[in-house]
């Protein structure tokens, strides 16, 4: 890989990027210097300018095996959702060399029986899973969701007797009172190191978001974390990358209880959507480091931290059908568009013409406050201009064309 100036070392000049949303990893390896060929769900305008190449995730995820057998010879990362497809994760693999956790780890850390004895063996802690509801209450202080699942999508409090939910795959897991956050590590042969710590925005209203779902991160200083609450995430980075053998960039989704005691509530072996707020913090060029961190390149030396201040970010969602065209483009980036030292404040931009259903993605935003609470309320705002700018001039979609296979997905 070719190092960006700061990194040094021959290597490999390009990345092969698979999942289904990959504009955030592929700003970051090209900003690395990195030639990027890419396959996901968006096709987003903001990844096109970046890839050499694009290839569509259809069907999805089968066809992005095929994406990657067409690309050239060259390192591979995957994103959100291809976690929950361990034989997919083995059969690319086998053809090129993996920047991650490889189909044998996947299903170590995916599995909340192995996790959760894991975790007792270093005294941290894990909501109580059961793989059926039997004799379990049924007055919402559990939760049914799928086993294979990302963003937050199909989760919901478990009311009783279901007979879709008795036939799918899915775990119940009892309810845990206090704050979401994610942690990212960087993962390697030598243990964990925490990278960073955000707040997990789910289920806002203002975001259009569907109960449970992800919507949004707000940058926490990990300076400002207590020893109570950065030695057990220190040691929980160490599990990851000894016994589970976890490698590169690994986000962990937890509750901080109102006793500061960590909850788990769940390991992503991969790249996760609030890794990006670390990035533009002024710190690690991530993707550089994942892939140094597997074994292929140099790692890189980190940016200059000059930002006094935090970033935030929010997914605004499709609150009826929409049709995008180019009007409803160039509206959202007269109205929320810009920089804030060099880094844009709206990302994953609809390609137009789109058609975007009911529930799914319309674009990311961000904003840069001199705190999480300023960044969050700097965040609301440009939420609802988005939302508001978009009414008169996305069209409503027609019903045939919201389902077709041009439809925008969601697994960020």
């Amino acid at each position: 890989m070719r190092q960006p100036d700061d990194a040094g070392g021959p290597g490999h000049d390009r990345i092969v990027i698979l999942g289904a949303s990959g504009r955030a990893a592929a700003v970051s390896a090209a900003a690395a210097g990195l030639e990027v060929h890419a396959a996901d769900l968006f096709g987003d305008l903001d990844l096109l300018a970046v890839a050499t190449s694009f290839r569509a995730a259809c069907p999805y995820p089968a066809g992005l095996a095929a994406a990657a057998a067409a690309c050239p010879p060259a390192p591979w990362l995957y994103t959100g959702g291809i976690e929950n497809h361990p034989d997919l994760i083995a059969v690319i693999a086998a053809d090129r060399p993996l920047a991650g956790c490889d189909a044998a780890a996947v299903r170590r850390v995916r599995d909340p029986d192995l996790l959760a004895a894991a975790l007792r063996g270093i005294g941290l802690a894990m909501p109580a899973t059961r793989r059926s509801p039997r004799g379990l209450p049924g007055d919402g202080s559990w939760l049914v969701k799928p086993l294979r699942s990302a963003g937050g999508h199909g989760i919901r409090p478990w009311l009783g007797p279901d007979p879709a939910a008795a036939t799918a795959e899915r775990v119940w897991q009892q309810r845990v009172a206090g704050r979401s956050w994610s942690v990212a590590y960087l993962l390697a042969g030598d243990g964990g190191r925490l990278l960073g710590v955000s707040r997990q925005l789910t289920g806002r209203r203002w975001c259009r978001a569907a109960a449970f779902a992800y919507c949004g991160s707000l940058d926490l200083a990990t300076a400002s974390l207590e020893a109570d609450l950065l030695d057990p995430l220190r040691r929980l980075g160490d599990l990851l990358a000894g016994p589970l053998g976890l490698r590169g960039l690994v986000g962990v989704d937890l509750v901080i209880d109102a006793g500061r005691r960590p909850h788990i509530i769940e390991v992503n072996p991969r790249p996760t959507a609030s890794m990006e707020l670390i990035e533009r913090a002024g710190g690690l060029p991530l993707i550089a480091a994942h892939l140094a961190a597997c074994g292929l390149g140099r790692p890189p030396r980190a940016r200059p931290r000059k930002l006094q201040g935090s970033w935030a970010k929010a997914v605004l969602f499709a609150d009826r059908p929409l049709a995008i065209g180019a009007e409803a483009v160039a509206a959202l980036r007269a109205a929320v568009g810009g920089s804030r030292h060099g880094w844009p404040l709206l990302a994953d931009i609809p390609t137009p013409p789109q058609q975007i259903p009911a529930g799914r993605p319309v674009c990311t935003l961000f904003a840069l406050g001199g705190s999480p609470r300023e960044s969050l309320q700097q965040l609301r705002r440009r939420v609802l201009t988005a939302a508001r700018v978009l009414g008169p001039v996305a069209q409503p979609a027609s019903r045939r064309s919201a389902g077709s296979d041009s439809a925008r997905y969601c697994i960020r």
